[in-house]
């Protein structure tokens, strides 16, 4: 009987440890032994570049994997809601940073703190692999206005109020790669044949410039015209350089929730109704800038084709000439500026957010504060030829060519919607410059356009 007892003794002495396997691991081992896949989606994303980004993250947490998606831009806004709608969307995704106000309801903003699970080695004579939960604060206010452009802290921070018997707080709702800026592209065969050294700096020297360039034939036809601005439908980016024209001659474009930019300023003066005549001069036949009608191809086809002097793009419009126009030779300079007064440029970029739907979100917001960091985002830009988001690699960047001009413009870089509907603003600036074009009262025109952007707020 003793026998019996012995041997079923030593029986479970040799199962329990198989039955029991695992049982020992502690909650950090759990979790990082847990698979994790993070649906990414996005749009004009560089893939080769962003893969680097999430490879370098699968090297400190190899138990997240991506699912990674770049989609049509005509497409993404119409399938992110249905995916959202469907319960099928992306744990993390992009979107313009004018569309944050329109995704804010749909969007987790960065917890306080995140813990994730770290394998360290320790010991100094045995060296061991050891699994701990690291509790990090995540990126503060302050860091985030020393780190980043000027422009970024004012897009991405903002009011989070999930508790209405609760005052808001500010809670960073995205974190960008890059900003990018509008900049002057220039045909440098068409300025060497009218003796034009130098690209234009300032606005008067800019309009000096296309009046030069300018040809009008025996039918008061435009034979070659300097630059694609005036009208709206086939400039490209025409809401975005009546903004920054608007914002250059000191409107306030927004205060409070609300646009603003019809009122009138100190002397009288209506700074956007001014921008607005200036802009839309360049397509009036009875002025001398006259360059530009509603009846010539879309500005970027113009540009390519040699058809016009100057373009106003940004920077992912450098690598699309390359390929479009591989025999056009063209320079970029900064956009031009009015003589007295503070320098002022447009910001155009896209930021990464969570899903509020997300299971994973604490995985997917530790991986955009991964990617946005100094050490880890510069391969990114040198990569993907974009301007970088960090004070901290702005010097770095300076240096290169293909980059430095819409680098330089970074600390004085602008945006100024902050509304749920960046697509009714665009148009609104579209029917503005068409509106102004058939003769109607410049200010009433603008009060119009302001009253249609207040409706998105």
């Amino acid at each position: 009987m003793r026998l019996k007892i012995l041997s079923i003794i030593l029986l479970a002495t040799l199962v329990s440890p198989l039955f029991g396997l695992g049982c020992g691991q502690s909650q950090a081992e759990k979790e990082a032994a847990a698979p994790v896949t993070l649906k990414v989606w996005s749009v004009f994303e560089d893939q080769e570049a962003f893969t680097s980004l999430m490879n370098a993250y699968r090297g400190v947490h190899s138990n997240v994997s991506f699912d990674f998606r770049v989609l049509r831009y005509d497409e993404y806004e119409k399938e992110l809601l249905r995916a959202f709608a469907t319960g099928e969307g992306p744990d993390l995704f992009s979107i313009h940073n004018t569309w944050i106000g329109e995704y804010e309801d749909l969007i987790t903003p960065l917890p306080k703190s995140l813990t994730i699970p770290y394998t360290e080695i320790t010991g100094t004579l045995k060296k061991e692999k050891v699994t701990v939960l690291r509790e990090e604060k995540s990126l503060t206010e302050q860091e985030l206005k020393n780190n980043f452009v000027g422009v970024v802290y004012n897009d991405v921070l903002r009011d989070y109020q999930p508790d209405p018997k609760k005052e808001a707080e500010k809670r960073i709702f995205a974190l960008p790669l890059f900003v990018d800026t509008l900049a002057l592209y220039s045909n440098t065969d068409l300025l060497n044949a009218a003796n034009i050294a130098e690209p234009p700096t300032t606005w008067q020297a800019f309009q000096d410039q296309v009046k030069t360039l300018t040809k009008i034939n025996t039918n008061g036809d435009i034979s070659q015209s300097a630059a694609a601005i005036g009208t709206g439908e086939n400039v490209e980016r025409a809401s975005d350089i009546l903004a920054v024209l608007m914002l250059q001659n000191g409107s306030t474009m927004e205060k409070g929730g609300h646009a603003i930019f019809s009122e009138k300023v100190t002397g009288d003066r209506y700074p956007a109704s001014e921008a607005l005549r200036f802009y839309t001069d360049f397509a009036n036949p009875v002025k001398e800038v006259y360059t530009w009608t509603a009846d010539m191809n879309d500005s970027y086809d113009a540009f390519t084709n040699g058809k016009t002097a100057f373009f106003f793009g940004y920077a992912y419009h450098q690598p699309l000439l390359k390929v479009d126009a591989p025999k056009l030779d063209f320079r970029i300079s900064a956009l031009p500026q009015i003589e007295v007064g503070k320098a002022v440029n447009l910001a155009n970029y896209w930021v990464w957010t969570v899903a509020k739907a997300s299971a994973n979100s604490k995985w997917a917001w530790d991986f955009i504060q991964f990617a946005s960091e100094k050490e880890q985002v510069a391969e990114y830009l040198s990569t993907s030829k974009k301007p970088t988001a960090l004070r901290g690699l702005i010097n770095e960047q300076a240096e290169d060519p293909e980059v430095n001009i819409f680098v330089s413009q970074l600390l004085t870089a602008e945006s100024w919607y902050h509304g749920k509907d960046a697509g009714v603003v665009e148009e609104a600036f579209t029917d503005l410059i068409d509106s102004a074009l058939s003769g109607d009262v410049l200010e009433n025109l603008v009060k119009s356009a302001q009253n249609k952007v207040n409706q998105t707020y």
